[in-house]
């Protein structure tokens, strides 16, 4: 094994948090940084066209190709799990909403960990800091950061309606879903700059690139962290990892810290041997360290899919569906970076509550102008509409395991969606009111007639039935490390994000989060880091600088 050098700090994982936290912690030229990533560089020209993601989900190059467990919510069935594979993670390839969630969300963090510095006034200068906002510096939004937020380039008629019907069944207009109530219907803001995706690769790892204290290392799938003892307890001492043919050792002199996602960063714990001593014997891996809690916590947010057919509006299904359409479609883009190859795979949002007694909005919609059988499908050659919707704060819970003691073998995901009474419930009245705003007025004149999940779906179990058969994830796992206090066995870190019981060790990303915010989880996640990354430098500031070897 070689020898890839000390370093004060390896991040592992080149994704949205990790990015974010190498250009954070090389910003002092003393400390020296290490990244690692598994995946490739983000050089791949459908990252960056914003409708690329249509090529990069699904695809090797830039995606991990997981797949869940099949499920008994969905009557049975498994579903890609898409992961990025590639600088910038899961911002290279995801739907480029801008979306902090709920201040309720926060504060429900900052009740489970006993640390007020989670709630929502908190953490909403952290949001600001990395933000560059298209309306500019305000209460709720910052100027001049990294993450830039834009309006969508693009409308339209059908979605325009759909907003007015909304309206007209009680949830207002909104031109703001990230005030902390995010209640209402909109347009989504996107991270693009002039109709490009905006990743966190560019904007934070392309900065940083340049510094002379940090190394950036593509390509290197790690095999476990090794963890030391001595008469003080475990330690984190470093990373073992194999890239370029090669097998390396890095040393950590500082802090390990992890940011490789709700999936990868719990794997990496269990194959290091940390996490659930049954669990790892089972899988032939030597335990280590006795914490329970690691892969188990998962959350994520299931969208299901009503898709109607129409008359009378242009949709994305007609303008792709013939040549002069394709080539009107790139000439537009070609030219002024906008029009349907700038779309976000959903543009339009809708929050509110599934009934009265929701303390905030708990359902969320996107509405896009295109319908099709299931994502990799072409598009139907006929004018419709999807208006897909999601619980956001689901009592379902899953888990992510490892399988066998090779690094390389995808782990199991187990989602365990619409495992609850109550989110089955939330699934049919959810379907309910996507009638209802499809019943109102502003619609009527296109005449939409539901495609799926079909009017012959009427019960309330009938329609938990039929959820199971569209839905889908939307890609938003969550809280296989949680965060909790000291007390709590199924917690993997503390409030400050450390791994209990390994010093040098802690978890940066969205698998720390105790419960999944009310929106989409970009965005929290970056929050997240931007958090970590002081704690991290306020911990070390005052230690001695290392020595370094090569």
């Amino acid at each position: 094994m070689e020898a890839a050098g000390q370093f004060d700090y390896i991040i592992i994982g080149a994704g949205t948090a990790g990015c974010l936290l190498a250009n954070r912690l090389t910003q002092d030229p003393d400390k020296h940084v290490l990244l690692l990533e598994a995946g490739g560089k983000d050089d791949y020209v459908w990252i960056h066209i914003p409708v690329g993601y249509l090529y990069c989900i699904n695809n090797p190059r830039t995606d991990w190709m997981f797949r869940t467990e099949a499920e008994p919510g969905l009557n049975g069935r498994s579903l890609i799990y898409p992961r990025g594979k590639v600088l910038g993670g899961c911002s290279s390839i995801n739907g480029m909403i801008y979306m902090r969630g709920q201040e309720r969300d926060y504060n429900e963090w900052a009740a489970l960990t006993g640390d007020d510095s989670w709630r929502w006034e908190q953490v909403l200068p952290l949001f600001k800091k990395c933000e560059d906002h298209h309306g500019g510096k305000s209460e709720f939004h910052g100027a001049g950061g990294e993450w830039r937020v834009e309006k969508q380039r693009l409308s339209w008629e059908i979605l325009d309606a759909f907003r007015d019907a909304a309206a007209q069944v009680g949830i207002p207009n909104t031109d703001d879903f990230n005030r902390g109530n995010n209640e209402g219907c909109g347009y989504f803001d996107v991270n693009q700059k002039r109709g490009v995706r905006w990743n966190a690769s560019k904007a934070f790892l392309k900065p940083a690139a340049g510094r002379p204290n940090l190394t950036i290392m593509t390509g290197c799938q790690v095999q476990r962290l090794r963890i030391a003892s001595d008469e003080n307890g475990k330690r984190c001492s470093g990373v073992e990892f194999i890239g370029g043919g090669r097998a390396w050792f890095a040393e950590s002199m500082q802090e390990t810290i992890l940011a490789a996602g709700a999936i990868g960063s719990p794997a990496i714990l269990q194959q290091s041997g940390i996490g659930d001593p049954v669990h790892l014997h089972q899988v032939g891996v030597h335990s280590v360290h006795d914490l329970p809690g690691v892969g188990d916590n998962l959350q994520d947010h299931l969208q299901i899919r009503s898709a109607f057919k129409i008359s009378g509006a242009p949709t994305l299904n007609k303008m792709a569906n013939n040549l002069l359409g394709k080539a009107r479609i790139g000439l537009e883009y070609a030219l002024f970076q906008s029009g349907p190859m700038s779309m976000a795979p959903s543009q339009l949002g809708a929050f509110t509550k599934s009934d009265a007694s929701q303390e905030t909005p708990n359902l969320e919609y996107h509405v896009q102008p295109l319908s099709l059988e299931k994502f990799g499908d072409p598009l139907h050659d006929f004018p419709a509409f999807t208006a897909s919707v999601c619980n956001l704060r689901p009592t379902s819970r899953g888990h992510v395991r490892i399988a066998s003691n090779d690094p390389l073998a995808a782990p199991r995901i187990v989602p365990n969606y619409l495992s609850t009474p109550e989110d089955r419930k939330i699934a049919a009245d959810s379907l309910t009111l996507t009638r209802k705003i499809v019943a109102a007025p502003a619609l009527q004149k296109y005449a939409p007639e539901e495609m799926k999940p079909g009017a012959q779906f009427r019960t309330e179990e009938e329609l938990a039935r039929a959820a199971g058969d569209i839905g889908t994830t939307i890609f938003h796992p969550v809280g296989t490390c949680k965060m909790g206090r000291n007390d709590d066995t199924s917690a993997v870190v503390d409030s400050d994000l450390r791994v209990f019981g390994i010093a040098g060790l802690r978890v940066a990303d969205a698998s720390v989060m105790p419960t999944i915010t009310s929106g989409n989880t970009n965005s929290p996640t970056l929050m997240i880091a931007e958090k970590a990354a002081r704690s991290i430098l306020k911990t070390n500031a005052k230690l001695p600088q290392q020595r370094y070897s090569s």
